[in-house]
Order: C-alpha cells, then sequence, then structure tokens
C-alpha cells in the first residue's frame, strides 16, 4: 500500500483558501490546538545609573491544523494530447485570503477574482506602468495618421510594436524596466510588451484592456489566486467581437495568439480594475489544404505534386517551427518525415506575409506506398500522408484530450491510372460524425476514365475534449484511419 500525508498548521490568525487539484480528493481531517507565544521587551530607566527592566508576556491562541490522506494513489499516465499533465496531478494548494490580528481591521487578501486582479493592477509594476505616458505618442500619430478603421488601427500598432521592442523570452504580468526603458532599449518581458501595447490602442481611442494569462506550462488558473497567472496580453474591443493580441510573438496575427497563451480562460482587467473572464480558444477553425495529384506506373513507382496552404494557427505554428531552417534542412525533414519520399522542385510562398496562409509546392516521387501483386496494384490514396495508427490508445481516459485550437483538413487528389490497367475497386464513400457534432468526417471518391477524383475534409470542431467523450473520440478516430487505409486496386487489361 502506498500512502501520502500532508499536514497544515496555521494561527488563527491567518485564513488560508484551500484549492485541490487532479481527480483525487484526499480524506480530510480537521483538528484545532491551544498554543501560545511568548515576548519580551525592555525598559531603561534612570539618568547616571540606567536601569533595564524586563517584561514578559504570554499570548494564547488557537492554531487550526488540517491533516491531508490519501492511500494507493495510482499512477501518472502518458497520453496524446495533454495540455499540461501538472494540470491533472492530485495536489492541493493554499492562498493566504485574510489576515485578523486582535484589535487591528481585517485584511482581506485574494478571497476573490475581483480582489486578486485589483491587488495585481494596483502594483507599481502593472497598473501605474500601463498608464505611463509621453514616450510614444508622437510615433502612434504619424503611424496612424490616414488610417480611418478600427481594423487599420489595430493592425498598424500591432506591427509596429512587434516591430519595434523584441521579446527578452522572460514570462511576467509584471514590468521589470518599465514600458519607457523597453520602449528605448527596444528589447522587454512580455508585460512591458503588451501592456506598452494595450495602452498605444487606448491613445488612438480604442477599447483596450490588459488580459491576465497563465499559459499552458504554467497549469490553469482553477481558483482565485495571485499566482495563478504568469502572464499578460492585450484585448481590443471591436463592433461585434474582442480581439486578442500578443506582441511577443512575431509571426502571430490580430485574434491569432501564440500555442502558448490558448490556456482555457484569461482574466481581462479594466481601468478601473474590475475584471470579466475571457475565452482564449479560439472559435474559428484553422484549415490545411492539401492539392495532390499523381500518376502510378506499372511497377508500383508514384510520381506527383503537392501544394498545401496553411491558415490562421496552422500557418503561426508552420512559420515558427521552419521558417528558419535552410531548404536542404526542411527538406531532409519533409522527406523522413513523408515515408522517405524524393522530394524535388520546392517553392514556397508567403513565408513573411502574415496576412495569407502559408503556401507551399513540390514534386515528389514516391516508391513504398504501392504494391505490385501479379497483374494487380495495391495503394492507399493518401500514399504517405495516411495516419496509420490511432493515438488515442488507452481503454479509458482521466484528463481531457486537448487539440489546442478547432481544426479542419481537406485533402483533393487526383489520381492518373496507368495505361493498360483498370479499377477493379475504390473504397466506398463515407460520412462519419460524432453525435454532438464535435468531429466529422466525410470521405468522396469517384472515376472518370483513367483517373481517379479524392476529396476528404476532417473536421475537429472542439479544442478541448472532456474525458466523458473519450470513447466516441477513439471510435471516431479508428473508423477514420480504417477508411484512410482502405486501398484501390487496378487490374492490368
Amino acid at each position: 500500500m502506498n500512502y501520502s500525508e500532508f499536514k497544515v498548521a496555521t494561527p488563527e490568525y491567518y485564513t488560508y483558501n484551500a484549492a485541490f487539484k487532479g481527480f483525487i480528493i484526499p480524506v480530510t481531517t480537521k483538528t484545532t490546538a491551544s498554543r501560545s507565544y511568548t515576548t519580551t521587551s525592555k525598559e531603561r530607566t534612570g539618568n547616571r545609573v540606567v536601569k533595564t527592566n524586563f517584561t514578559t508576556d504570554k499570548t494564547d491562541y488557537r492554531e487550526n491544523i488540517i491533516t491531508y490522506v490519501e492511500k494507493d494513489l495510482p499512477s501518472m499516465k502518458d497520453e496524446n494530447f495533454v495540455n499540461n499533465i501538472d494540470n491533472y496531478t492530485s495536489s492541493v494548494s493554499h492562498e493566504l485570503a485574510m489576515v485578523k490580528w486582535p484589535d487591528s481591521p481585517m485584511k482581506m487578501l485574494s478571497t476573490d477574482w475581483e480582489s486578486v486582479t485589483k491587488s495585481i493592477y494596483d502594483r507599481d509594476d502593472f497598473g501605474p506602468e500601463l498608464n505611463k505616458t509621453g514616450y510614444f505618442e508622437d510615433d502612434i500619430k504619424a503611424l496612424t495618421a490616414g488610417l480611418s478603421s478600427d481594423n487599420e488601427k489595430v493592425a498598424a500598432i500591432f506591427n509596429f510594436v512587434k516591430s519595434s521592442v523584441k521579446w527578452d523570452g522572460f514570462y511576467s504580468y509584471g514590468c521589470n524596466e518599465g514600458v519607457r526603458r523597453a520602449y528605448k532599449d527596444k528589447t522587454g518581458n512580455v508585460a512591458e510588451i503588451n501592456l506598452m501595447l494595450t495602452a498605444m490602442l487606448r491613445n488612438v481611442g480604442l477599447t483596450a484592456n490588459p488580459v491576465l494569462v497563465s499559459t499552458r506550462s504554467n497549469g490553469i488558473p482553477l481558483f482565485p489566486s495571485r499566482s495563478a497567472f504568469n502572464y499578460v496580453i492585450a484585448a481590443v474591443e471591436l463592433p461585434g467581437s474582442v480581439v486578442l493580441l500578443d506582441a511577443t510573438e512575431k509571426y502571430s496575427l490580430p485574434g491569432i495568439l501564440p500555442v502558448r497563451d490558448l490556456n482555457w480562460f484569461g482574466r481581462l482587467i479594466r481601468k478601473d480594475g474590475t475584471s470579466a473572464e475571457i475565452n482564449l480558444i479560439p472559435d474559428m477553425q484553422s484549415r490545411e489544404v492539401v492539392n495532390m495529384m499523381f500518376t502510378i506506373r506499372p511497377d508500383g513507382e508514384i510520381n506527383g505534386k503537392i501544394r498545401n496552404q496553411f491558415s490562421d494557427q496552422n500557418a503561426l505554428y508552420f512559420r515558427q517551427k521552419n521558417v528558419g531552417l535552410t531548404q536542404d534542412s526542411y527538406l531532409e525533414k519533409l522527406e523522413n518525415n513523408n515515408n522517405k519520399i524524393e522530394v524535388s522542385d520546392y517553392v514556397r510562398e508567403n513565408e513573411l506575409d502574415l496576412s495569407k496562409p502559408v503556401v507551399e509546392s513540390f514534386s515528389f516521387k514516391e516508391t513504398k506506398a504501392s504494391e505490385v501483386i501479379g497483374d494487380k496494384i495495391y495503394f492507399s490514396p493518401l500514399l504517405f500522408l495516411t495516419d496509420s495508427e490511432n493515438p488515442f490508445k488507452q481503454e479509458t481516459r482521466e484528463y481531457p484530450v486537448d487539440f489546442g485550437y478547432p481544426t479542419q483538413y481537406k485533402y483533393n487528389v487526383s489520381i492518373e491510372i496507368p495505361e493498360g490497367y483498370a479499377i477493379e475497386s475504390l473504397p466506398q464513400q463515407t460520412s462519419i460524425g460524432t453525435e454532438n457534432k464535435m468531429s466529422a468526417f466525410k470521405y468522396t471518391i469517384a472515376n472518370t476514365g483513367n483517373k481517379i477524383q479524392l476529396a476528404i475534409v476532417n473536421d475537429m470542431n472542439e479544442a478541448i475534449v472532456p474525458s466523458e467523450n473519450y470513447q466516441m473520440l477513439k471510435d471516431f478516430y479508428q473508423k477514420m484511419i480504417d477508411k484512410l487505409k482502405e486501398k484501390i486496386v487496378l487490374k492490368k487489361v
């Protein structure tokens, strides 16, 4: 039997909020004990002969004791698509909520989100820094001269901050050297960059506010706590929408945050220090569209062309991972990740034009995707793009499945079969969906003469799937993968 015990003892003058995390809540026992402490003071009297008198006072108080016990804890399981495993590790933490000494007024601390955010806003490295002026106005006035729409102003100021002030890599919702110094030195931490951005947006008449964030590595802010957050971004209210901005990421766009920020909910802080919960997860699907055409020879060799298009979060991810690589390094990675295909004629478009999707196109030769047996050729129509295994292997799932953001993947495939061959069999068309419209998969295939046309759409409409829907998701993925692995059969005539 494994056994875990944690004991907390606090004097009655301090009140703590206890917050549990994970799926297992320990057995809790509360007791009290009588305690005392002694203070000694001294007083000196006399002029020529000094006499020191000592006074001892004893104070009785009550000690609150809480004991947490858990037995036979199961081990943590490594599973795919987990945001941060620490979010689901069973634990208890304590936050000082109130201090009340005898004959003294009560001092309230972090008892709710409003008091937490107000205490952060009142810090010298937050609210006062947000309200500083006199260091950027002339530049912003020149930058936005002639811009009429709010969207144009947001984009111009956002791009200006991204290009003018480099992120030093430090996470914090509080400034270090301050916004003026960051603007002058052209480098700063998260708070300096995004509080500066918020101030600039306000300067041109936009409704902009900071949003406190706990990054994915920091965990989910489950209860009111000053330490729940480690990051801050900006939000601007436009007609019909609230647009989130993080100027630390050079490849981001308004409304397109780096994945580190996509951690459930943040807290938007207004000028008066009040706050509101704000969803950090995008509602819009990020798309990847693949257009592929290829011919297959009688010996099974396949030659073709591919055009990939990445938009929104997928475009941001692609740029983060690949823009800094040399073409040779990227092509080696591309070939190795796709069944050792041979790639040629590689072209990439819109690499640094963030307003457009990233597009890459290349030619390829594939010798391993088909199987020639006698007078027949067998192959899966997506070739090396076919997922071979279900990423969800566990029988049950304890944690939510976290995809990061909603996605759509589309594949349009055109296949030319070799002369002297005919189609013996094609996979059947199908449409698969979950009951709650969480995900959907559509597979359409047809042929005309020596051409086969295939269209596949895979929608994942939810960024986070709760564990109670795990079996539904697992079954959906298995049906989809089984379908993608089905073969086209050609027969020599």
